[in-house]
């Protein structure tokens, strides 16, 4: 890997200064972290996943015309992206009935919510993230209200596309973290979704079996986690099931125009 200042590190990824002004790389690390890093492994291939899952569905993202921060993957562990000033607040969208909002309200995990749930935390490992109101927000002046109303309406959308293209590859969408930015163009300040959309930040479930295929098979000591991550990756087309001859391993990634075929 040349040598490329970096700019930030976190428990799942690396920032490094982009070939051009106003771009990163952000690079997906094989690190898997619970209960802000108090549990830590190393699990080879996450990143791989992480960075391939999330590569396709910011494509459709912007596709739909959903502003998002993803320009280009680079290779298999890397993507071109915008640099953002990122709003300390991660936003989370809830489906189901799972995880704290199940233990907070005494509901049984796995309850349809009669609507989505969004809920704001203030973006603070060594607070443990804590859940905030609009109120904290605005008065600590994370961000404005028009801001807040924005990325709640981007939420919902980035929820109602997530929902419909999980139902379709037989997966349930639990619920997600997003976390947005904010980018000027021409004077105009836009919010933007930013950092990633993959298994480590969603609860996704098998639709038949309710079988989970995200990070909790590692918060929970359940094993398994790369191969659930290979298997929403195999569903949403981005392993390739033909095993190669000349080796006899199983599914591989599928390259595209965008690789530089790098496995590194």
């Amino acid at each position: 890997m040349n040598r490329r200042r970096r700019i930030y590190e976190g428990k799942a990824k690396v920032l490094y200064e982009g070939p051009e002004p106003g771009t990163l790389i952000q690079h997906f690390k094989d690190d898997a972290t619970a209960f802000n890093n108090e549990k830590h492994a190393l699990l080879e291939g996450k990143g791989v996943l992480n960075n391939r899952i999330s590569e396709i569905i910011f494509t459709r993202l912007n596709e739909i015309g959903v502003p998002t921060h993803f320009l280009r993957r680079l290779n298999m562990r890397e993507q071109l992206i915008r640099e953002v000033e990122i709003i300390p607040l991660e936003v989370v969208v809830r489906n189901v009935a799972a995880g704290s909002l199940s233990k907070r309200l005494g509901l049984e995990e796995g309850m349809q919510l009669p609507r989505s749930i969004i809920e704001f935390y203030y973006k603070k490992d060594e607070l443990g993230d804590p859940m905030v109101s609009e109120e904290h927000i605005t008065a600590f002046g994370w961000a404005a209200p028009q801001e807040i109303d924005e990325m709640m309406q981007l939420a919902l959308r980035i929820n109602d596309f997530l929902v419909g293209l999980f139902l379709g590859i037989g997966i349930r969408l639990v619920d997600f973290k997003v976390e947005f930015g904010r980018v000027w163009e021409n004077d105009q300040m836009r919010i933007i979704l930013a950092d990633e959309i993959s298994p480590d930040s969603c609860r996704l479930w098998d639709s038949k079996t309710s079988d989970k295929m995200d990070k909790d098979r590692f918060r929970q000591d359940m094993g398994g986690l790369i191969e659930a991550y290979q298997e929403v990756a195999r569903r949403l087309g981005v392993l390739n099931e033909n095993r190669p001859a000349a080796t006899g391993s199983g599914p591989v990634l599928v390259s595209s125009n965008s690789s530089d075929g790098k496995s590194e």
